[in-house]
């Protein structure tokens, strides 16, 4: 029910239960405010956003309130414009500014500073304090973020954001006398995950960007475009920020379903590979077997191609989980569907298909990140989720506060009253439950953690459906720890509102799918409304899995029969993907082997055509993430030399070859709507997403702000006048600060400006309400949606638990969020934060086998010897090692598997 208020005259109809600040927000009202943020809620600390509030019609004086704190409520009167409140206001600011630095023409921030936007918001123009300046030292906080504490105006968003919000404690606010310093105890990197987000919810240049720093443009005068994260599963929104043809900046996009404010800091800072000197620009051949690749013209690259096609009669296509939809299904029409496989070993392919096929047929819903926030129980099963996805850790941490906040809420204190509520709530969190092989970054806010192999977490959780549901498979042979434990969770389980199960493919157990799939299935059984998160890899495994196609170990199999055939690779190292032995004998046995891609691996060594490809920042196309949902990315720069988008590259092939004489695709959209109308899982896609003829008032979307300066004296050096901007036909966006203004369908939203508002905070203004939805909708449609028609047959349990063996320890997958991804690994700032390869023991083995923290040691596992660093790990148990997995050096492991352990002697 609505209620109505007046503001500066004006009745409104608004939303109970929300504070002055953000209902006038959502109203369009500009107040000004630094505190507030609408995902971490109100504290009054910087007294900015006052305003007058009147008792009743007859009040002609008021009195000043702080709009933050202030709930609406029927019968409201409030006056934004009053001259007493102004004023109030105005102060504020100027006693804020009397140690501000006058640094704006040389600070990172300017000209996209809230601070800025509010000091001109309040009509302050002149300073009138003439005495010295307080000012501070600043600290080296590692390769991410850039701090300068003298402009900081104590609005404690950082270190509420950074504790409070994403569970950091090396970071906190220190002071004494009229001294305040946010920042460490001592210079060193933040080591929080999500520290880059600092960078945006600081509202002046306290925290900048460091990599944006090592090769700085003004933030007017980058081009945008509305892009995805392609470091993971989870399909984050992302604006990428493009000047003189290098990516500059990974900025946030907004998207009330999936990440919301936040990033990353793999996804935030993981971009630098797009301007990496190694980058493939211009085609190579192969002259003979004996020769490197050498770039060649595009005349003798179309006879070499014309040859290859004309003289090879079978050719075999090898997508990848990181190539969009549109490049895969492109590569599946090229070598027929009979001869596209997925570019992944068999186990993950069983592992994928296992998820989709649960998720399809079963009856738990596949939540979006939003979801997982409003949970009341978490159950993780076998993931490390901060390593793996972190986001989805970011929306447990979330999720663990909701008991807290259902309590201050009964007790009458607004859920957006965050000091209070914090205060009134102290510790009490919802019930997390991890489940994992050693110790994880969300083990502080665990109700109960359980360290086991991942058999056993999968028998934990077969006894959990059992217990939820007598018609579920029973479990033998469980100890009475765990019979304890399941049955802990089992009651916490069957009273929970939103009961979430998460688990993933990354601990390469199907035991883990299932137990969880059985878990979920019992809970709805019961009358509940279970969500159930399966956490995929990369950035479309689950689009990749919706399409025809078999695993990378069938396609070695398909070459031992003798035929001749050529090879097309896209977007894959498939060093990464098997064995290094099996993927020398498929590509000895291919001829000519094509690859595809944008960066040197040891794949496009091996290569008698390199063709360069687009990354995501040069390219378009759909990803589905691991909840379904289909999700657009746009280029924000055209591809440099002779690289193209990849679904160009195959479409120009497919017109070589002699089975495909007449290709008509010749924009993005044809090869979109002739995906979406030939496999019937992407039929949703076709018209969700505005095609390149969508015009706003005529005119196309522009991807530079009103603000932008031009681009005359980029190439000065050749010509004093400005270039044409870059034609984008395929593309509903144009490559100009011309344009509609009018904001566009929430896919489509390339920045954030509105007058008044050049920093972030005008995103605000285009949300239906802060902390809500865009406006229009958040981008991206589900494909997957539960059914309650379907229903999935219960699982089988694992039948035995593991049980160690005298020298020999089970091996599993240890991932980082730095390192196991390839992309970002090859961005300078993401290198620096790299860890050597390793492995994990507890001390107790270790000191038997003779070893130490940092030691070198052997490892035997199967017939592959690696040499790491031992690393002690105390939560990890007896007879199990966690190996790095993915990370740079590392070769491919196909994990879990029994291993044994020697420590090098020095």
């Amino acid at each position: 029910m609505m209620i109505k208020v007046q503001i500066d005259g004006t009745y409104y109809e608004v939303t109970p239960g929300k504070n002055l600040l953000e209902t006038c927000l959502t109203l369009g009202i500009y107040v000004p405010h630094f505190c507030f943020h609408p995902a971490m809620g109100s504290v009054g600390a910087c007294r900015l956003c006052a305003v007058k509030k009147y008792k009743n019609a007859d009040d002609k004086k008021g009195r000043i309130v702080m709009s933050c704190m202030e709930p609406v409520s029927d019968g409201l009167i409030v006056s934004v414009k009053d001259q007493e409140a102004t004023a109030f206001r105005a102060a504020v600011i100027e006693g804020l500014m009397i140690n501000h630095p006058h640094d704006c023409p040389v600070c990172d921030e300017g000209g996209e500073c809230h601070l800025q936007d509010m000091t001109v918001m309040t009509g302050h123009n002149y300073r009138r304090f003439e005495f010295k300046k307080r000012t501070y030292n600043n600290q080296d906080l590692g390769p991410f973020i850039n701090h300068e504490m003298n402009r900081c105006i104590q609005c404690y968003r950082c270190v509420r954001f950074y504790n409070d919000y994403a569970g950091g404690s090396d970071f906190a606010v220190l002071g004494s006398h009229d001294h305040v310093y946010f920042g460490r105890h001592q210079d060193g990197i933040l080591e929080n995950e999500f520290s880059g987000n600092l960078v945006e919810v600081c509202p002046t240049g306290v925290f900048t960007d460091k990599t944006l720093k090592a090769h700085y443009t003004r933030k007017w005068d980058l081009t945008n475009a509305p892009s995805l994260c392609i470091h993971c599963g989870v399909g984050c929104n992302t604006i990428a920020g493009e000047r003189y043809g290098g990516l500059r900046r990974i900025m946030n996009r907004y998207n009330g379903a999936v990440n919301g404010y936040f990033l990353c800091d793999r996804g935030r800072f993981g971009y630098e590979f797009v301007n990496d000197d190694n980058r493939i620009r211009k085609a190579q051949i192969r002259i003979t077997k004996d020769k490197n690749l050498e770039e060649t013209p595009p005349e003798k690259l179309t006879t070499a191609l014309s040859d290859a096609f004309f003289g090879t009669k079978r050719w075999i296509g090898i997508g990848s989980p990181r190539a969009s939809l549109e490049a895969n299904f492109a590569l599946s029409c090229l070598v027929g569907k009979d001869n596209f496989f997925h570019g992944i070993s068999r186990k993950d392919h069983l592992l994928v298909k296992t998820a989709i096929a649960i998720l399809m047929n079963g009856t738990a819903r596949s939540p979006s990140l939003k979801e997982i926030e409003k949970a009341d129980v978490v159950l993780i099963l076998g993931e490390d989720i901060t390593q793996t996805a972190p986001m989805t850790a970011l929306a447990v941490r979330q999720a663990a506060r909701n008991k807290g906040i259902d309590s201050t809420v009964k007790s009458g204190i607004a859920e957006w009253n965050d000091y209070a509520r914090r205060e009134k709530s102290q510790d009490l969190k919802s019930p997390i439950f991890i489940a994992s092989s050693f110790g994880t970054r969300l083990d502080d806010i665990a109700e109960k953690t359980y360290r086991a192999s991942p058999m056993d977490i999968a028998r934990l959780g077969f006894a959990v459906a059992a217990m939820l549901n007598k018609n579920a498979p029973q479990v033998k042979g469980l100890n009475e720890a765990q019979k304890e434990l399941a049955k802990e969770i089992t009651g916490v389980l069957k009273d929970a509102k939103i009961p979430v199960i998460i688990t993933g493919i990354h601990s390469g157990s199907p035991d883990m799918l299932h137990a969880a799939a059985n878990i979920a299935e019992a809970l709805k059984l019961n009358g509940q409304h279970p969500l159930l998160s399966f956490l995929l890899p990369e950035c479309n495994s689950m689009g990749l899995g919706m399409m025809d196609g078999k695993s990378l170990d069938d396609a070695i199999k398909l070459t031992d029969g003798g035929e001749s055939a050529g090879l097309i690779i896209l977007e894959n190292d498939l060093y990464r993907r098997a064995d290094k032995a099996f993927i020398d004998s498929l590509l000895e046995k291919c001829n000519p082997v094509i690859v595809l891609d944008h960066l040197v691996n040891e794949t496009t060594l091996k290569a008698d055509i390199l063709l360069p490809v687009g990354t995501f920042a040069e390219s378009e196309g759909t990803l589905v993430n691991n909840e379904g949902r289909a999700q657009r990315f746009y280029r924000v720069l055209p591809p440099d030399g002779s690289a193209m988008e990849s679904w160009c590259q195959i479409r120009d092939l497919m017109r070589l070859s002699v089975n495909h004489e007449e290709v008509l695709w010749e924009k993005f959209d044809d090869v979109a709507n002739a995906m979406t109308d030939q496999i019937p899982a992407f039929s949703k896609i076709k018209g969700y997403f505005p095609d390149a003829d969508f015009r706003i008032l005529n005119e196309k979307i522009k991807r530079q702000t009103i603000r932008f300066s031009g681009r005359t004296a980029i190439s000065a050096n050749i010509d004093v006048s400005e270039p044409k901007p870059p034609d984008d036909p395929g593309s509903p966006l144009a490559f100009s600060m011309e344009g509609s203004d009018e904001v566009p369908p929430s896919s489509l939203v390339a920045y954030y400006w509105v007058p008044g508002w050049n920093s972030y905070q005008a995103m605000n203004f285009y949300l239906d309400e802060p902390n809500g939805s865009l406006k229009g909708g958040d981008p991206g449609i589900r494909l997957i949606e539960a059914s309650a028609a379907n229903h999935l047959l219960f699982f089988n349990p694992v039948a035995l638990s593991f049980r160690s063996r005298s020298g020999e320890w089970l091996v599993v997958p240890a991932y980082r969020i730095f390192g196991s991804e390839e992309l970002s690994s090859k961005s300078r700032a993401v290198a620096a934060r790299i860890e050597i390869p390793f492995i994990l023991m507890n001390y107790g083995e270790a000191e038997e086998l003779g070893g130490k923290d940092n030691d070198m040691v052997r490892l035997t596992l199967a017939d592959k010897i690696i040499e790491v660093k031992l690393k002690i790990d105390n939560s990890i148990p007896a007879g199990i090692l966690g190996l790095s997995t993915g990370l740079p050096g590392m070769p491919y492991l196909e994990l879990p598997g029994m291993g044994k352990l020697t420590v090098l002697k020095s």
